[in-house]
């Protein structure tokens, strides 16, 4: 068949640590067709910029524009606009891509006229992150959505990253920013999935992901996800699946075990909930075995972030959505 032309879109922001060999992948990929990367810089300060504009004067297929707003949807849409390619492929700065991502990928859009994309498929790189990858690859930690456990090529909700033609990226109005700046990807395959259109997983396009390496920042991250999933249940009226509800429902019986106890009732119903919390990270973390307490740790941590944040977006209300045509 003719290979039509690829478009790699990558938003950026700090991604020093990272990038150099995010974009070796990229360059290396050994797809037949025309191919070319637009990366969209949200304005970095560590030396990715720099980076970024040598190696577009090295070479041509590299072109990177500015992202103002330095919000990860901005620079998509961004970087979507000003795309060459009739398929746009969907990249990001912590991830490493196998030589054949692209070439896959485009044969997905092709075969199936949906969207696609792999697995995530997280792999650490110094203690803590391989701690919050051996949580992430545990359905009692992330759930069982499929983009983290499928075997075979199937029909999801949502995918991570993934890739689809342009024209109909364009038609969807593109990624919609909320105010956590995060759930972007489960919104526009929300609405992608409403407009009659398909999503699907494919564990054979494959990349791996590079997970946060501290408490804090992976704290931070999960409670952007938790007020995510909250602001897409305002916008829309409803939750793109049930499993945010897990979380949510975790912190609740906590708060509501720890309030009857506090006015005189029995600790007995916060005992019960976080004996059984306790229990599910356990369960989690005994595959890791010498490395199960940072597991919990990161499990926990995990579960917490997303269940506040989830709770502080409902209480919150509805906030500011932009997308690529308002």
């Amino acid at each position: 068949m003719p290979w039509p032309p690829v478009t790699i879109v990558l938003p950026v922001l700090d991604e020093a640590s990272h990038i150099e060999v995010t974009m070796g992948d990229l360059l290396a990929q050994d797809y037949p067709g025309d191919l070319d990367i637009v990366v969209a810089d949200g304005g970095s300060t560590d030396g990715t910029r720099e980076y970024l504009a040598d190696l577009a004067l090295r070479d041509a297929r590299v072109t990177m524009i500015d992202n103002p707003l330095r919000r990860q949807a901005y620079g998509l849409n961004a970087a979507a606009e000003v795309a060459r390619g009739e398929i746009l492929v969907r990249a990001d700065g912590h991830s490493r891509y196998a030589p054949d991502y692209v070439r896959r990928s485009v044969e997905g859009v092709m075969e199936l006229d949906g969207a696609i994309g792999g697995r995530m498929n997280p792999v650490g790189y110094d203690t803590f992150s391989c701690a919050v990858a051996a949580a992430m690859n545990s359905p009692l930690t992330m759930g069982p959505a499929r983009f983290h456990h499928a075997t075979e090529r199937e029909e999801v909700d949502t995918v991570y990253l993934g890739a689809f033609r342009r024209a109909d990226f364009m038609d969807v109005s593109g990624i919609r920013s909320f105010p956590s700046g995060s759930s972007e990807d489960a919104d526009f395959y929300y609405r992608w999935r409403l407009s009659g259109r398909r999503v699907y997983v494919d564990p054979a396009i494959h990349s791996t992901y590079a997970p946060r390496n501290n408490p804090g920042a992976l704290w931070r991250q999960y409670w952007r996800y938790g007020q995510g999933k909250s602001e897409m249940f305002w916008v829309n009226g409803r939750f793109p699946s049930w499993r945010p509800l897990a979380p949510l429902l975790l912190v609740l019986a906590i708060l509501g075990g720890t309030l009857w106890g506090v006015l005189g009732g029995s600790w007995l119903p916060l005992l019960v909930v976080c004996g059984a919390w306790l229990l599910v990270l356990l369960a989690a973390a005994i595959p890791a075995g010498l490395r199960s307490p940072l597991v919990i740790l990161a499990a926990g941590i995990m579960h917490l972030a997303y269940g506040l944040g989830g709770l502080w977006g409902m209480i919150r209300g509805p906030g500011p959505v932009r997308g690529l045509k308002n």
